[in-house]
């Protein structure tokens, strides 16, 4: 038997009255995510276990925002090996640079949300997200309950801002925007720094001309040099460029550090560090025995010095074809001269 018209309209109305009420908690939400985060110079909002229940778990799904919540703990700001202090800076830029990107009109602003959350304030949202070693950061889907969270792996954080951004933008879909970064300087210092150059241009020009500068100097040339060496062969433009971190937390035991990558898609600066410093040490000694050892009228003491010279750069050689071999998987072989079989 089909029910009567008037229990029907009931039902409608009821329904209706439910989804305007959700619909008008979820844009209050709203308004009120974006009030916290004009008032924050980041646009980062300080969650805690009631504010976090209040805009995550008492929401019903799915909610028409994302967050991204950046765990932290005060206390460990001074273990420069977690980087706190550096990662919850990055993921600062991050924020600002979004909603730089974005004015209040755009419809994304109110899409997505950067906020941050603090151990002692908050150790049982920590307890419900399972988290129990940092930096760890996550995202928030509108479809997504606590346990169903993203976690933001190690790779995410190797270069810092733009790294994170691409990790949002990838799971969202929304887009951030470029990167923002504050200046060096700021507009005081930068006149101070000009009105210093400008007193100081006299004096340099006489000393110039009088031939009393480091420029006349062959030893700063010399390490100038050697410093220009160690920059090309080490990999620092690479580093500059890709923003890469010296090192990594080891995944299995954040209480180690991690100076040697093993696979060919990244470089630590680290090792790209130690390799330069053994190219340099080979490209010394060579300039050494060639312009250096040469003057030397000992003979014998010639051919002690060139024979630990080249054991030594052996070994060098060798430790960067081992490096080589144990992150890449590529093998270098050496040969005899067919004329000596």
């Amino acid at each position: 038997m089909a029910p009567p018209p008037t229990l029907l309209l009931i039902l409608l109305v009821v329904v209706a009255t439910l989804t305007a009420a959700s619909s008008d908690t979820n844009d209050e939400r709203v308004e009120e995510l974006l009030s916290l985060q004009s008032r924050s110079k980041s646009g980062i909002i300080r969650l805690n276990d009631q504010t976090l229940s209040r805009f995550l778990t008492s929401v019903s799904t799915p909610r028409p925002y994302s967050i991204v919540l950046f765990f932290d703990a005060a206390q460990l700001h001074d273990k420069s090996e977690l980087r706190l202090r550096e990662l919850h800076q990055e993921f600062s830029i991050v924020s600002s640079s979004f909603i730089t990107n974005h004015n209040v009109s755009h419809p994304s602003r109110s899409k997505l949300f950067f906020c941050d959350i603090e151990f002692k304030e908050s150790q049982f949202s920590f307890t419900q997200f399972g988290v129990n070693a940092l930096p760890h950061i996550r995202l928030i889907a509108p479809n997504h309950s606590l346990k169903d969270s993203l976690h933001m792996d190690q790779g995410d954080f190797s270069r810092l801002a733009e790294s994170m951004a691409e990790f949002v933008e990838s799971k969202t879909k929304i887009s951030v925007g470029p990167i923002h970064r504050p200046p060096l300087l700021s507009r005081n210092q930068l006149i101070l720094i000009v009105v210093a150059f400008l007193i100081w241009i006299p004096f340099f020009v006489k000393k110039l001309f009088s031939g009393q500068t480091l420029l006349h100097d062959p030893k700063v040339w010399l390490a100038g040099s050697v410093f220009v060496y160690f920059f090309s062969v080490s990999g620092a433009m690479h580093n500059i460029i890709r923003k890469m971190p010296m090192f990594l937390l080891d995944r299995n035991d954040p209480s180690k550090l991690v100076f040697f990558y093993q696979g060919s898609g990244m470089q630590l600066g680290a090792e790209g560090f130690a390799v330069g410093f053994l190219y340099t040490v080979v490209g010394l000694l060579l300039a050494f025995m060639t312009q250096g050892l040469v003057k030397v009228k000992n003979v014998t003491v010639q051919r002690v010095i060139m024979l630990l010279a080249l054991l030594v750069c052996f070994l060098a050689v060798k430790q960067v074809v081992f490096l080589n071999n144990w992150k890449t998987g590529y093998g270098i072989h050496g040969f005899w001269p067919s004329s000596w079989n």
